[in-house]
C-alpha cells in the first residue's frame, strides 16, 4: 500500500534549491516567507537555534527539516565554515496539507544513520558542486526525490508518535487514511473506513481520534478542504473542484469552506494573490 502518492498527488509538494556551497557567516530565516526549508550538510560544523533554542550543533553530515516556515538561525562554527545545500520547500503549509502541518517543526535527520539515502545525496552533492549544465533543475528534483526518501525514513522508523503520521504507521489505520487521501470525493461514513480498516465502528473510531486527534469525518473534512485549496491556487474552476472531492455544488462546497476557514473560496483565493 503507497500511503504517500495520494499526499503528494493532491497537495502542493515542491523543492527549490537556492544556496549550495560554503556558508561562513551567521543565516536567519524569516517565517513570513511561507516556506519551509531543507539544509544539508555536507561537511564543516554548524550551530542550529530555532527561537534562539539551539537545536543542533554537530559536524556529523545530516539533514535538518523545517516542513513549515519557522524562525531559525544557522551559524557555521570554525574556519572551514560549512559545506551546506539548502532549499525552500512547499508542503502545503498554506493549503492546511498534513504533510507540513503532522511532520515536527524541526527534524534532525544524520545521514550516516540512513543509509538508504545515501546514494541520492551523493549525486546530489554532485551536481550541487559541479558547474553542470541545468544544475539547478537536477537539483530541485533530486531534493524532491531525497525529501520523499527522508519521509519514508522516518515513517518505517516510527519517530511520529502522533497525528497522521502515526496513523500511517498503524497497519489497520492507514488503510482508512489511504482511502481518504486517495478518494476523497467518495461520501465516506465511518461505517464505511472501519470496513477499510477492518475494525469494528467503536473500534475504528476511537482508534483513529486516539491517534490522530481527530474523528475520522473531521480529519476527512480537513483532507477535502486541503484539496481545494491547493486546486484553487492551480486555478482550476469552483464547480469542476466542488466534484472532485465530494460535494454535490460549488453552494454546498462554499458553505462548508466558510465555515471552517471564516471566509467563502473566492476571498481565501483572493488574500493568496495578494500576498
Amino acid at each position: 500500500m503507497d500511503l504517500l502518492t495520494p499526499l503528494l498527488q493532491q497537495s502542493a509538494f515542491s523543492a527549490r534549491v537556492f544556496h549550495h556551497g560554503n556558508l561562513c557567516h551567521l543565516a536567519d530565516f524569516d517565517p513570513g516567507a511561507m516556506a519551509g526549508h531543507l539544509h544539508l550538510l555536507k561537511g564543516g560544523r554548524l550551530r542550529c537555534t530555532l527561537r534562539d533554542v539551539l537545536v543542533l550543533d554537530t559536524d556529523r553530515p545530516c539533514a535538518l527539516l523545517f516542513p513549515r516556515p519557522s524562525a531559525h538561525t544557522l551559524l557555521p562554527e570554525g574556519e572551514r565554515g560549512a559545506d551546506l545545500v539548502c532549499a525552500k520547500l512547499d508542503l502545503g503549509f498554506q493549503t492546511g496539507g498534513p504533510l507540513a502541518l503532522a511532520l515536527p517543526e524541526c527534524l534532525v535527520l544524520y545521514l550516516d544513520d540512513a543509509p538508504g539515502l545515501l546514494s541520492t545525496l551523493q549525486l546530489l552533492f554532485d551536481e550541487a558542486f559541479s558547474e553542470r549544465f541545468a544544475r539547478q533543475a537536477a537539483l530541485d528534483r533530486l531534493m524532491e526525490y531525497f525529501l520523499i526518501q527522508a519521509i519514508r525514513v522516518v515513517i518505517d522508523a516510527g519517530q511520529i508518535h502522533s497525528g497522521i503520521f502515526a496513523a500511517m504507521s498503524d497497519p489497520k489505520l492507514a488503510r482508512a487514511v489511504n482511502a481518504i487521501h486517495a478518494s476523497p470525493e467518495r461520501g465516506w461514513t465511518v461505517e464505511l473506513l472501519a470496513e477499510q480498516a477492518g475494525m469494528s465502528r467503536a473500534r475504528f473510531a476511537a482508534r483513529f481520534r486516539q491517534q490522530v486527534g481527530l474523528p475520522p469525518l473531521d480529519y476527512l473534512t480537513d483532507w477535502r478542504l486541503a484539496v481545494v485549496r491547493h486546486m484553487l491556487l492551480q486555478g482550476q474552476p469552483l464547480k469542476r473542484i466542488a466534484a472532485q472531492v465530494g460535494y454535490a455544488s460549488p453552494a454546498a462546497l462554499s458553505r462548508v469552506f466558510a465555515q471552517r476557514l471564516g471566509s467563502p473560496p473566492v476571498d481565501w483565493l483572493k488574500r493568496q494573490q495578494a500576498r
